[in-house]
């Protein structure tokens, strides 16, 4: 049988700094960067792969429960995404890969989403499962929070799943909204700043924003934020003495966070496009001050994420747009830069964090897809 190719895209995140774990909007977009697979199934129930940067690894399917040795690899969200898979009643099967990836590791540009959307898309084109982009996105997420062990959102694994520049709604995950938004930001480059810094055991601060979000919620005998609505949480901050500052400062950014998708995204629609730039400038202030994911408590000595945003502040002040990126505490920064000022930002930022350290990024508008024999032939990704 013929190999098949598949492709799932990166993903920016724009707005809405982790308010997906609490049902919200985020505002997000696919990026010209993939993780790409060649696929065949082999008739057994291994998944054999192999990654050009990562070296190989067989998992059998014959057991899809958790195994607490996988946690933290990628082995653990191949049996992941093949358990909801099965669990959701479609076939699934072993197949042989060979896996590459332009999407750096560690960047924030959500190389693990790209990953589980590709396998989602694997499965669906081997093994004929009748399933929709958010379908894939929902896999991906399953086996991230409860294969691998990390309590991510269902955003990266959305703006994956369905490509382009898109406002997503969370309020009812199963049925997720998502608006493709108009935007012209050929102005300005879009570019993700790699800091130097990793996410290497970060998972305890990750882990803390959305359950200190929770405690706000079940204060209110909610589960989560987009439950509970902004005036009932204010009128009430004066009670919640029982919890710690933090959480309700947290809650204060979700709260604003959300609402601050749905007037960047009116902005963008309406090409006001220093609105929309304000707009973002002031989420990124309301991550530094309130959600507080730019540096790790545990180790504030590394700020790495801090100086870019102050550095691209002084650069891009009245032109352009900075804010922490993605999960935060280390990684990378998202700059909205004016294509006349590129090449200074470049030089700039590259003096303190090393060469190649910007990424200037372009809006993907195809998601996770199997990618047709004639694309394959003449101009995928010439």
């Amino acid at each position: 049988m013929n190999e098949r190719l598949f492709s799932a895209p990166g993903r920016v995140e724009i707005g809405g700094n982790h308010t997906d774990h609490q049902h919200g909007r985020v505002l997000a977009a696919a990026i010209n960067l993939e993780a790409t697979c060649k696929a065949v199934p082999n008739g057994t129930n291994i998944v054999n792969i192999t990654n050009k940067q990562y070296g190989s690894m067989s998992v059998d399917l014959s057991s899809l429960s958790i195994k607490y040795e996988e946690k933290e690899t990628s082995a653990s969200l191949v049996r992941g995404v093949a358990a909801w898979f099965a669990e959701h009643g479609y076939k699934v099967g072993g197949f042989d890969a060979e896996i590459s990836s332009t999407i750096p590791a560690g960047s924030g540009l959500s190389s693990s989403a790209a990953f589980e959307v590709l396998l989602g898309n694997v499965f669906k084109g081997l093994f004929g499962a009748d399933v929709s982009p958010l379908d894939i996105a929902i896999a991906g997420q399953y086996a991230e929070n409860k294969y691998f062990g990390k309590p991510c959102g269902l955003m990266d694994q959305a703006a994956s799943s369905f490509g382009g520049l898109s406002m997503i709604d969370f309020k009812d995950p199963q049925n997720t909204v998502v608006k493709p938004i108009r935007a012209d930001l050929s102005g300005y480059a879009l570019c993700v700043v790699a800091t130097g810094d990793d996410h290497a055991d970060l998972t305890a601060e990750y882990a803390a924003i959305p359950e200190e979000m929770k405690t706000v919620a079940n204060h209110f005998g909610k589960e989560y934020l987009r439950e509970v609505s902004s005036d009932t949480f204010y009128n009430e901050i004066g009670n919640m003495k029982s919890l710690s500052k933090r959480a309700i400062l947290r809650a204060i950014h979700f709260f604003a966070d959300h609402e601050r998708v749905l007037k960047q995204a009116e902005a963008l629609e309406r090409g006001d496009i220093q609105k929309f730039l304000d707009l973002v400038n002031e989420s990124g202030r309301s991550s530094l001050a309130y959600l507080q994911n730019v540096f790790s408590s545990s180790n504030p000595h590394n700020q790495e994420l801090t100086l870019a945003l102050a550095l691209s502040e002084k650069l891009l002040t009245g032109k352009g747009a900075w804010r922490v990126h993605g999960g935060g505490f280390a990684g990378t920064i998202l700059a909205f830069v004016p294509n006349d000022l590129k090449d200074e930002y470049n030089e700039q930022m590259s003096a303190v964090f090393g060469n190649d350290c910007c990424l200037f990024l372009n809006v993907r508008n195809e998601g996770g897809i199997e990618v047709p024999i004639y694309e394959r032939i003449y101009n995928w990704k010439k």
